[in-house]
Order: structure tokens, then sequence, then C-alpha cells
């Protein structure tokens, strides 16, 4: 059974509660098809087996509960939590702090990368749960009988998934690197620096188009956030390229242009134009890298020789390579080009397998 939470004065209470616990199991439920944000819907909690079910479309702001989310000595147990903690950011005013991922822990722990939860909670407590409720409607209210069942069960069992995976994690000597990894995943995706990069195609075009392409892919993700709208929905990828190869000859033009696209804001057509025609300047070329070329000869051969050093290295950690380093990361060290996911732990242990190939350590992104 769950306590069911829809009013300012139980979430207060609930608050209260949470805040003296040793540690929570949680989760959320959320819509995220016509919006940039995930429309929270549900908020499931779990202390010692008993659950309560946050419904915030009743309750109002959920601000009670943000001193809770931002106590690092308070762990907060979730499954796969990147998109729930996008999901709370409204109730995260002073930030996430002691998550516990139970599928980061899984994949530290040698259970393979990318574990979902049905399967974890089977593998490590024998205990099988219902799938079918993943993608039903959980703004509608009432909410049916199937879909309480299944919030509960979402975060019942992660209190007992929480100590067998630390108990794994301390006899192999990782409750650090995990904690690292959760603690980078709790502070929310950043968007890259390089968005340009994604069309590796392009990586012959002169370095003003890429510059005014980045400048477009960076104004397209700050309007979608604005106007809460999918990305895409603004206007799609071959758009962003045929507006920087083939620019209109004005704003009507433009207008015309992205009547094609799926959700554009007309209100924003003047905002577009002048961020697709307006002179380059320093704050664009300040961090500005071009599109990486395809690698070959001595870089590739670098990529491919680190790669099988990783690789080899996680073997022996019984890793999955690609927690130790993406392909991503490879092809950019391989390059000499600084990573942000070369930080922390990986650091020490890139810097070992680059030094062994006689090349210099990871460049560290500036701060």
């Amino acid at each position: 059974m769950h306590h069911w939470i829809d009013t300012p004065q139980a979430l207060d209470a609930l608050a209260q509660t949470l805040a003296g616990a040793p540690r929570i199991g949680l989760d959320t439920e959320f819509m995220r098809v016509k919006t940039y944000w995930p429309e929270l819907a549900l908020v499931q909690a779990c202390v010692d087996g008993t659950v309560w079910l946050v419904d915030p479309l009743t309750c109002g702001p959920l601000a009670a509960l943000a001193p809770v989310f931002a106590r690092a000595d308070l762990p907060k147990v979730m499954h796969s939590a990147s998109e729930d903690v996008v999901a709370l950011a409204p109730a995260t005013g002073a930030g996430f702090e002691g998550l516990f991922d139970t599928q980061v822990a899984a994949a530290f722990a040698g259970l393979g990368p990318g574990i979902g939860y049905q399967r974890l909670v089977a593998d490590l407590l024998g205990v099988a749960l219902e799938k079918g409720e993943t993608r039903s409607d959980w703004m509608a209210r009432p909410l049916s009988a199937r879909q309480l069942h299944y919030a509960e069960a979402d975060v019942l069992h992660l209190d007992a998934l929480h100590d067998l995976l630390g108990e794994r994690l301390g006899r192999r000597g990782m409750v650090a690197w995990c904690a690292e990894d959760c603690a980078r995943l709790a502070r929310g995706a950043v968007p890259p620096a390089q968005p340009h990069w994604d069309f590796k195609t392009l990586w012959k075009w002169p370095a003003e188009r890429q510059v005014r392409l980045r400048r477009l892919l960076d104004w397209r993700e700050q309007a979608a956030r604005r106007v809460d709208r999918p990305r895409l929905w603004l206007f799609d990828n071959p758009a962003a390229v045929a507006l920087v190869e083939d620019p209109p000859a004005d704003a009507r033009a433009l207008g015309a242009r992205l009547a094609t696209q799926k959700g554009f804001p007309k209100r924003e057509i003047d905002a577009l134009w002048s961020a697709l025609v307006a002179p380059l300047d320093d704050a664009d070329l300040a961090d500005f890298q071009p599109i990486p070329e395809p690698l070959r000869g001595e870089a590739e051969q670098c990529f491919e020789a680190l790669r099988d050093r990783v690789a080899t290295r996680a073997a022996a950690l019984d890793l999955p390579p690609a927690l130790v380093a993406p392909r991503r990361v490879l092809e950019t060290l391989a390059r000499g080009l600084p990573s942000p996911e070369t930080a922390g732990w990986r650091s020490t242990l890139l810097a070992e397998e680059l030094a062994a190939l006689g090349l210099p350590p990871p460049a560290q992104p500036a701060p």
C-alpha cells in the first residue's frame, strides 16, 4: 500500500519525514512529448518499505522537497536517473546531491552497461516486475490501479538494490568511482560547447559557416528551453544546414521556410533572423573548434591502439569499455583535444594508457 500526497500540507509533512530518513528510494513519472522540459506527473518516494506517491498536479510547487534533494548526506537511490533529475529540476533549486544510481552502480559492479530496473530486480532479488505501464498517460487522473501498482514497484526494491550493489562495489574497490559518476549525473546534462560537431560530414565547410551553424544551434537550444518545445520542432537539422548554406533574403522569407517545420513559434522569427545575419563577434569565436576531420593516418593508428589498450584495461577491471571511455572520448584524445569526460578517476587511468603509447596525458578542458 502507499500514501497518496495531494495537498501542500501533506507534502510539508512528507518532507519532514524524508529529512529524518537514512536514505530514500526515489523515482518520477513524467510526460515529454510536446515540451522541452518534462511535465512532472508523479513523484514516488520509499523509506523502509513505506511508499508515498506525490501528485504534483495538486500539491503545487514541490519546494518543500528541495532541502531534502540538496542534502549530500542523505542518499537518494534511483535507477537511470538522468531524465528524472531534469523532471525534478523545478523542485531542486539548491541542486540535487547524494544520488546513488543503481544502473550506474550495476555497471561498476560488473553486471553490464545500461541494465534495466526490471532485469536488475529479477537478477539480484528474484522478483519479477510488470512492464506494462511504462508508456501510459501519467497526467491522467485518477491513475489506474495498474499504474499505482507499477509506480509503487518502481521504488519498493531500491533499498535492497542499494545494499547489494554497495557490497559489490566495496569488494571491487569502486565505491568512489561510482559516487563520482553519480554526482556528475545528478548535475544534469550540459549542452555541448561544440554542437556543430554532430554534423560530421560538414568538416570541409569554411570556418565562418561552421561558426554560424554553431550559433544557430545554440540559439535553437536556448529558444527551445524558453518556449518549452522540443528543439527539433523549432527547426530540424537539415533546415539548420540549409539556413546557413543558403540564407533567406529577409525575415519574411525566413518565416516562409520555417512554416514547414513542426512547431516554430512565429513570435521568434525576428530573434532568429537577428541571430542568423548578425556579424560574427569575439563571443562566437572565443572557444570555437572546427568539426574534426575523419580520423586517418597517425591519428587513426593512435585511436586504434588506445581503443585496444582501454578494452584490455576494462576487461581486467571487469568493466564495460564504454564506461571507461566511450568511442567519442577516445577519438577526441587521439586528436589531442580536451574532453570533459576525462576528469576524475578516468584521468589517471587514461593517462597511464596514453603514456604507454608515448602520448601526452589527457588535456583537461578549461574551467
